[in-house]
């Protein structure tokens, strides 16, 4: 029985530390190095389970190198687990180990698990090749919320109940008690005649005026992050006209990168973009415009009273990031609908966009033919209170033609500087 059991401590404690090389991993929120003199191989494969540790539950995160002959370069592993960045130091280093007649060597680590929900890991050795690429693994995991516990009545309480019950009010008191519960239902009936009457006023009155009507909207600013990829300047102007008319006329809270340079930079972009897209109610991709070479567009630089920014270089990173995270959710139909496409273009154009293949299952809208749809859609998916109150006082937001100026201007521009080809 014994050496049943010092046999199984024997194989976890082999998978665990690879022969003679120890993991030590600890937080850290430094930026990922390079080097230019060689990198090594990208982690072989990559592991999770959820486990319980006492009262604590904990996200057991297995990954596997491989023995190869760029090892040596290896300095150490970079876990990206939720919102906790870990670098994993290896002790001895690999140049010192014996790792003769082995093809890959694995470890494990436990990641603290604060809260339910998608959980997405991200591995890969450093330091990186300097001109980047897909050195790093990455896997997503649901994590169930945890059960509650009912909690039984005391017997005391259950005793006064039970004595209360068994008392007999006197007739007249109780005709009394009756008389008065019958005043307040009346009064409450009649108020909410005359409330609903009153809303019913007032939707007649904006069903008449020029205002286009969100009706669903929540009490709170619906939190959207806008990615785009760095096509050109003037589709740069166009995404920031869109998030600057959801922010101000859309009852949005937009969260883009034009807005956040210096939160990227001291985060980096993909831990900003993993906090953005898990506070989010929504993620809008704005997709480029893929299309053949002869309709590519030529130099113009027409009259506009639109602002010109240079494009973030964070915006390169973020674009290939998003599109790996849709990628990531497409086995869940639920964490997908979270991802929508929005496509910059006039609608006799609209048959010449292509989507990239991550994208092609997510919902879509076209401006500006869907901008109404896409405000409703963006209010409509908020969870609003059963309350009464809130279905009878719930905030609108209205918006009229001229606020979409702005935005219809960034998209003709768009569109002219497609259709303006030197001949």
């Amino acid at each position: 029985m014994w050496q049943c059991i010092l046999f199984c401590l024997c194989v976890i404690a082999s998978r665990g530390t690879a022969h003679d090389i120890k993991v030590d991993c600890q937080e850290s929120n430094g930026p990922p190095t390079t080097d230019l003199k060689g990198c090594p191989s990208k982690v072989t494969d990559l592991t999770l389970e959820l486990l319980t540790v006492g009262n604590e539950r904990k996200l057991n995160v297995s990954w596997a190198i491989n023995i190869d002959a760029s090892y040596r370069y290896l300095k150490y592993t970079r876990i990206i687990s939720g919102l906790t960045n870990h670098i994993c130091i290896y002790n001895p280093p690999f140049t010192a180990a014996n790792l003769t007649g082995l093809e890959k060597v694995w470890f494990s680590f436990l990641v603290d698990i604060d809260s339910h929900g998608s959980w997405l890991t991200t591995v890969y050795n450093e330091p990186l090749p300097p001109e980047g690429g897909s050195a790093a693994l990455s896997l997503p995991m649901w994590v169930p919320s945890l059960p509650t516990r009912a909690v039984a009545p005391s017997s005391t309480k259950a005793t006064l109940v039970a004595k209360s019950l068994q008392t007999t009010p006197n007739t007249e008191a109780q005709n009394e008690e009756v008389k008065n519960v019958s005043r307040i239902v009346f009064g409450v009936v009649a108020s909410l005649i005359i409330l609903i009457s009153c809303f019913v006023i007032y939707k007649r009155f904006l069903s008449y005026s020029g205002f286009e009507i969100l009706p669903v909207a929540a009490m709170t600013p619906v939190s959207v992050v806008v990615v785009y990829p760095p096509v050109t300047p003037a589709f740069q102007q166009a995404v920031v006209a869109l998030a600057e008319f959801l922010q101000w006329h859309g009852g949005c809270r937009v969260a883009i990168d034009m807005w956040q340079q210096g939160k990227i930079a001291e985060l980096g972009p993909l831990r900003w973009l993993t906090e953005q897209v898990k506070g989010a109610d929504r993620v809008l991709i704005v997709s480029p415009q893929v299309e053949t070479p002869s309709s590519m567009p030529g130099p113009c630089t027409p009259a506009s009273s639109l602002p010109r920014h240079s494009i973030p270089a964070a915006t390169g990173d973020l674009y290939p990031l998003i599109l790996n995270m849709v990628a990531g959710h497409a086995r869940s139909a639920t964490e997908l609908a979270k991802f929508w496409v929005v496509q910059l273009h006039a609608e006799k154009d609209k048959n010449s966009c292509v989507l990239p293949p991550e994208l092609q299952t997510c919902r879509a809208f076209c401006l500006m033919k869907d901008l109404n749809r896409l405000c409703k859609s963006l209010h409509s998916q908020r969870k609003v209170g059963k309350k009464i109150s809130s279905l009878l006082f719930k905030h609108k937001i209205l918006y009229s033609q001229n606020s979409t100026m702005k935005l219809r201007e960034a998209i003709e521009m768009l569109g002219a500087k497609k259709l303006d080809v030197p001949k």
